[in-house]
């Protein structure tokens, strides 16, 4: 197929429904004659695709599809379209695909956890490195609970923390340091405090107000730290497609992710901070976390499920995401 050929006889028409897409207003035969070079552009791209598909030319004309369907197909509907898609589809076939990558993670960040807790219980010059003994003795009778202080505000300045801790988490998974220091870092945090109460004969009132939102909130920490590292193990290991598609493919899918930790924050946010600081009993407070992480599980599980089923991958729709050229081998 000779491409100048096909270019100088059709470019015309590619250009005219250009032209047509950026009007702010068209007539009614303007956008009879939009419609209509939208079909033939499209034919044209599939020939294009099948008999010389040259990378330029063909990312060109998909963005002027995309724009020109954009133009007929309005913007309201779609918006719409697109954050149902994403919840019931994207977001949760992305998590579901890092499942096991979660509970890896969260087997890690456990263990971690326990081994400084059991460290700064036994070891006195660890305890010590937690601070004096008189600011040891404030934190476990006062300022822990006094932390978790019922409130939208509250739960307002918890969410947006840990929606950027988590969305940083996921951004800098290509590097492999970012997510491995996130976790680690945390891990030892809680574990550290855990010993520290432990270490006062408190580690009751600990889990009782760690668990009724943190078994929501620690299972967004693994989801981010498994996407992470599942984006630098794509770049370190891309399998049969080259590094470079593979590593925009997983990034684009796996950064849902982090978009929807936003939500899942929110809901632990809530609940830390109307449920835990509340006069609440505290097993209805631990039944209420419950409730919350096994809704989530279910979300993924079922849906996510689902969606790889059909062929998902969490990945944009293949016109949006842009064409890739095929390779051979």
């Amino acid at each position: 197929m000779d491409l100048d050929a096909y270019l100088l006889v059709h470019g015309p028409a590619w250009q005219r429904l250009d032209t047509l897409t950026k009007q702010r207003r068209r007539t009614g035969a303007e956008a009879d004659e939009l419609v209509r070079l939208y079909q033939a552009t499209a034919t044209d791209l599939s020939v294009i695709r099948s008999a010389a598909p040259d990378p330029e030319m063909v990312t060109r004309l998909s963005q002027t599809l995309a724009r020109a369907r954009s133009a007929i197909a309005g913007t309201h509907e779609p918006a719409w379209r697109d954050v149902t898609r994403f919840v019931a589809v994207t977001l949760p076939v992305a998590m579901y695909r890092i499942r096991w990558w979660t509970v890896a993670v969260g087997g890690t960040f456990v263990l971690l956890a326990v081994v400084a807790g059991i460290w700064v219980a036994t070891q006195p010059d660890a305890l010590a490195a937690m601070g004096t003994p008189a600011a040891r003795q404030e934190y476990v009778d006062r300022a822990f609970a006094e932390y978790y202080d019922p409130g939208a505000g509250f739960a307002a300045t918890v969410w947006t923390n840990n929606a950027w801790l988590t969305a940083v988490c996921v951004a800098t998974g290509i590097t492999g340091i970012g997510p491995v220091y996130f976790m680690v870092n945390n891990a030892v945090m809680v574990g550290a405090t855990g010993g520290m109460m432990a270490e006062a004969g408190k580690l009751d009132i600990f889990l009782q107000l760690i668990a009724p939102h943190g078994m929501l909130e620690l299972t967004a920490v693994f989801v981010a730290g498994a996407a992470g590292l599942r984006i630098f193990w794509t770049w370190v290991v891309p399998g049969p497609r080259t590094r470079s598609r593979a590593l925009s493919q997983e990034a684009r899918a796996l950064f849902t992710v982090a978009i929807g930790l936003v939500g899942v924050l929110a809901v632990s946010g809530l609940i830390e901070g109307f449920v835990t600081g509340s006069a609440m009993p505290w097993w209805l407070k631990i039944v209420i976390g419950a409730i919350a992480l096994a809704g989530f599980w279910a979300y993924v599980l079922v849906l996510g499920r689902r969606g790889v089923r059909d062929g998902e991958t969490g990945d944009l729709e293949a016109d949006r995401a842009g064409y890739v050229l095929e390779t051979v081998g």
